[in-house]
């Protein structure tokens, strides 16, 4: 497709919300997954995907053990960059910025939207550990499903939200000739600089 910028927002989160929308009529799957790349103290990189679960003016949010690789790396350096893309739209966005755990209201009440076989998988799962056989995972969620058997299952405490909190958004549409269209958003005080980028 032949993209064009029908505006640019004077805030990236109302263009950014823009563009999801319309991944989310156009993507076969997940319009919400996005590439999170985190680093450990040593600034080694590592880049996973993950769901976006949550996106408003004071950041993008997803959910993960804080136990498992990324948490540690969350945990040792705080900063983090995102990178969505909509191959049905030609579109990309990245976001970079520090990251900050979420509260744990927010955590709870997410938590609680979630499917119980979703909850069950979060108690059982060890993640990033080594995994001997399916069968050990299987019987974990053997044993806490029987042990939650008719309750409310309650949130791990490692079970964690975090949030991106954006410090530069790069919105990149493609272009005929690898010629895209690039716009950057960084913060500048309480506002937002643009700049259009060279492809």
């Amino acid at each position: 497709m032949i993209n064009e910028f029908k505006f640019i927002a004077d805030e990236p989160i109302f263009l950014f919300n823009e563009w999801l929308k319309q991944a989310g009529a156009s993507e076969l799957n997940n319009p919400n997954a996005c590439a999170l790349a985190t680093a450990d103290r040593s600034g080694k990189p590592s880049v996973r995907m993950v769901l976006l679960k949550g996106v408003d003016e004071r950041g993008f949010i997803f959910f993960t053990n804080s136990e498992s690789q990324k948490g540690m790396e969350l945990s040792e350096n705080p900063s983090a960059s995102l990178c969505f893309h909509w191959k049905s739209l030609d579109r990309q966005v990245r976001v970079d910025g520090a990251v900050e755990k979420i509260t744990t209201r927010e955590a709870d009440a997410y938590f609680k939207s979630r499917s119980r076989e979703s909850q069950i998988g979060a108690w059982a799962s060890k993640q990033s550990q080594e995994l001997k056989s399916r069968l050990d995972l299987e019987k974990r969620i053997d044993q806490f499903t029987l042990k939650f058997e008719m309750k409310k299952i309650p949130r791990p405490e490692c079970w964690e939200g975090y949030r991106v909190i954006h410090q530069n958004i790069e919105f990149w549409a493609e272009k005929k000739f690898r010629l895209h269209d690039r716009y950057v958003y960084s913060r500048s005080g309480a506002g937002w600089q643009i700049s259009k980028l060279y492809p």
